[in-house]
């Protein structure tokens, strides 16, 4: 159907595409949402739907920055590609660098691959039936979920770089012992697919672009994504009225210690 290298391949390029305005500057608009939006974003989103247009012409495309128009017909899609151009905003803005390029393609309502790139910091994870992987400096290493921590041990939490809720924080005071883990855009689920964290309790709002490819790493990584607080899979384009996630949870696995 399409080589994972060229979905790869295309993230890359768009990162490069991104990485050229990051660099050399940019205007800062505001969406109708108030969210913010850079040209970079649409620089981003015309060079991975042109490519994917051209690599997988039979497979839709959704992304955060398409039409109105575009999104209708969705629920009668059983494959398509969500991408999010530009994930991260508002870190792309104050330039820390954590800020991804995010393709994932869908299937029956599943995350089954994703490509998540994160252009400043040189380095690219993608999961799919084979596995989870990461590439940094030109390494290709396969990823997995850590073990559920111990009694005594700490549990290392992801929370958002730009919005911890109140929510996220009451969920934290009741874990045992915990560090935190500040991270930008869709790195934070990351982190737990390479086991460098165990929980990213996510109780605010997302949309689904922003974790689709990201949720395809970490169920490759061994790992799981929650609705919270059911505790059931998160599933994509389920909803007619709303492309917003619920609250989830990102972890190895379900465990007494905050289920």
């Amino acid at each position: 159907m399409f080589n994972n290298q060229d979905i790869i391949a295309l993230a890359k390029q768009a990162g490069a595409a991104i990485m050229e305005i990051y660099q050399r500057g940019f205007e800062i608009s505001e969406k109708s949402d108030a969210s913010p939006l850079t040209e970079a974003d649409l620089a981003s989103h015309h060079c991975i739907v042109d490519g994917l247009k051209q690599l997988t012409p039979e497979i839709p495309v959704l992304s955060e920055e398409s039409s109105a128009d575009e999104h209708q017909g969705r629920m009668s899609w059983n494959t398509y590609w969500l991408i999010d151009p530009l994930d991260g905003t508002k870190e792309f803005i104050k330039k820390n660098g954590e800020f991804t390029v995010n393709i994932a393609l869908i299937d029956q309502g599943k995350a089954v691959f994703g490509v998540v790139y994160a252009p400043a910091l040189g380095v690219t994870y993608w999961g799919d039936a084979e596995g989870a992987f990461k590439e940094e400096e030109g390494l290709v290493e396969p990823i997995h979920v850590s073990e559920i921590p111990g009694d005594a041990d700490v549990w290392r939490v992801v929370g958002s770089r730009s919005h911890q809720s109140d929510e996220f924080k009451a969920f934290v005071q009741g874990l045992p012992q915990t560090e935190v883990v500040s991270m930008g855009s869709s790195l934070k689920l990351c982190l737990v697919a390479e086991g460098a964290a165990d929980l990213y309790p996510r109780l605010g709002l997302t949309s689904e672009w922003d974790t689709a490819a990201a949720h395809a790493v970490v169920t490759a990584a061994g790992g799981q994504v929650l609705q919270y607080p059911e505790l059931t899979p998160l599933l994509y384009n389920t909803r007619p009225d709303t492309l917003l996630n619920p609250f989830f949870i990102v972890c190895a696995n379900k465990d007494d210690s905050w289920a």
